[in-house]
């Protein structure tokens, strides 16, 4: 009886041990480290990937410049000095311009993600043990970065229209093409994330973006379009972005539309929408998604 009850307190007493947890353990490492490295792992790939592309950068920058230079010369006699138009034609699609460089970098910054499921790479992140969270937030920080140091490689070109950007106005100038361009990217990599070839993505950022960058008061003001079109520009998000740039490089001229508080206002609600639909996309789709 007694080796036997001997025998059986032995073989519990590594259960026992097993169950109370030790004194001096450790707490378990938090996730937060192993998050935020894969999303500047990811960050950091979209950046490299951009700017090795020379002629995407070059692409980026001369298109907004091209159609700034076609449209301010075209429309100089149409657009007559005003408190709409400021000192001119060029001054006036200005800001638009800005906005158009920020939209073709961010957006078209997403392509990649086509380009990553198609090479697998895409697929081998998902089943890795990587949060997606992580991979949502690195590739739109990436693209966002992109469009916000495009946009403002192309804000020095104000200083040749004798605009004289104030330093005080310069955090909110920033803070308004970074909104902007996080914005754009967000709903970009939904379109991306849904579309399957790069052709069929520009086919419908072609039918999407371009009349929502028409539609921001970027080419014309709201006040001489026609009134169905003048309520497609108060739901147009980028028309918050464009009059919030428009109203920080007047120069104390008078500058119709919202005020900078709403602008701001609209354009960051804009990114929190399109930031979860982005995460709700990517929370649905599984690895046979994309095999």
């Amino acid at each position: 009886m007694s080796n036997h009850a001997s025998n059986a307190m032995t073989a519990q007493e590594p259960a026992e041990a097993a169950s109370v947890p030790a004194t001096g353990a450790s707490p378990r490492p938090s996730n937060r480290p192993r998050l935020w490295l894969s999303v500047a792992t990811l960050w950091s790939r979209e950046i490299r990937g951009f700017y090795r592309q020379r002629s995407r950068v070059i692409g980026g920058l001369a298109t907004p410049l091209i159609f700034w230079l076609l449209l301010g010369s075209g429309f100089a006699n149409s657009l007559r000095e005003s408190a709409d138009t400021g000192s001119g034609s060029l001054q006036f699609f200005f800001p638009g311009m800005v906005t158009l460089v920020v939209l073709f970098t961010a957006i078209f910054s997403n392509i990649s993600i086509i380009e990553d499921r198609r090479e697998g790479f895409l697929l081998s992140v998902l089943v890795a043990p990587v949060s997606r969270m992580a991979l949502v937030l690195g590739k739109i920080l990436g693209a966002t970065t992109i469009g916000f140091l495009q946009g403002l490689l192309f804000l020095p070109f104000a200083l040749l229209l004798g605009i004289s950007v104030e330093i005080s106005k310069l955090p909110a100038m920033f803070a308004a093409i970074l909104l902007t361009s996080f914005g754009l990217t967000a709903l970009g990599f939904c379109f991306a994330w849904w579309i399957n070839s790069v052709q069929g993505f520009h086919s419908v950022m072609n039918v999407v973006l371009m009349p929502l960058w028409l539609l921001s008061g970027a080419v014309f003001p709201a006040e001489g379009a026609a009134r169905w079109m003048q309520w497609l520009m108060v739901v147009n998000p980028l028309s918050y972005g464009v009059t919030a740039l428009r109203r920080l490089l007047s120069e104390g001229e008078a500058v119709s539309g919202a005020s900078l508080v709403v602008c701001f206002a609209v354009i960051g609600g804009f990114s929190v929408l399109t930031l979860a639909a982005a995460f709700h996309l990517a929370s649905r789709t599984s690895s046979r998604d994309l095999a």
